[in-house]
């Protein structure tokens, strides 16, 4: 995925989940919104490098979109807005193997109870596939990727509704997307939402397909690029 033209900067402070303050290499302050509802553990530290876009739309209150911060010498993509995007192109060109060979990419249909499903395959070698994306962008271990960054009720519920759909002769597959490319593995942070951590053992073991992919990042793109194992 190409991304817009970014604008560089230092991040200041990123509080009350949705703003972020950067400093911009001409000098001049800005509050950005920050399209992410996690805890952004180690995504925040003030002097960080970080990139921003910029929307022309006369609506919007805050015209700039934290989209990249510098941590741990790489950059990381923190725009969960993206994820779903990238996800599809990946499935169109075939980088997630896993799901190729489907003639209809159907987003956001409804399923399970009251929740729309990101991705739904169709026509395609056997059953329908439904895909859950979520967005990765942790990492407190060399080269260890890690989800949820916080407690997400959202996302186990989610598993228990990608099971259903295999208990139904469905497919059912989650994608952790990690925007950031200095990881070799991905594992279930269990100590943040051990809720989380059992509707992943319960998802897995009922069949649901559990599949990382890590990105290469660059303020000009963002692109998945390799599969990494679950570990844990």
């Amino acid at each position: 995925m190409r991304l817009p033209e970014l604008v560089e900067g230092r991040l200041v402070s990123r509080y009350k989940r949705f703003f972020a303050d950067v400093l911009l290499a001409d000098g001049s302050a800005v509050t950005a919104h920050c399209p992410n509802p996690g805890a952004m553990l180690g995504l925040k530290a003030p002097g960080s490098r970080a990139f921003l876009s910029t929307s022309t739309s006369p609506t919007r209150k805050l015209p700039m979109t934290l989209e990249l911060v510098e941590a741990d010498g790489t950059l990381v993509g923190i725009n969960t807005g993206r994820p779903n995007d990238l996800v599809a192109e990946a499935i169109a060109d075939g980088t997630i193997a896993e799901l190729s060979g489907y003639g209809r990419l159907r987003r956001e249909v409804a399923y399970g109870t009251r929740s729309r499903v990101d991705i739904l395959l169709e026509d395609g070698p056997g059953a329908p596939v439904y895909v859950e994306v979520k967005n990765v962008h942790l990492r407190r271990t060399p080269g260890l990727a890690e989800f949820p960054d916080s407690v997400t009720a959202r996302g186990a519920k989610h598993l228990a509704e990608l099971a259903a759909m295999v208990a139904n002769g469905a497919r059912a597959a989650m994608v952790f997307l990690i925007q950031r490319g200095d990881v070799e593995a991905l594992a279930v942070a269990r100590d943040i939402d051990p809720v989380y951590g059992q509707a992943f053992d319960v998802a897995r073991a009922a069949g649901v397909e559990m599949l990382a992919y890590a990105c290469r990042v660059s303020p000009e793109e963002i692109v998945p690029e390799r599969a990494v194992p679950i570990v844990g």
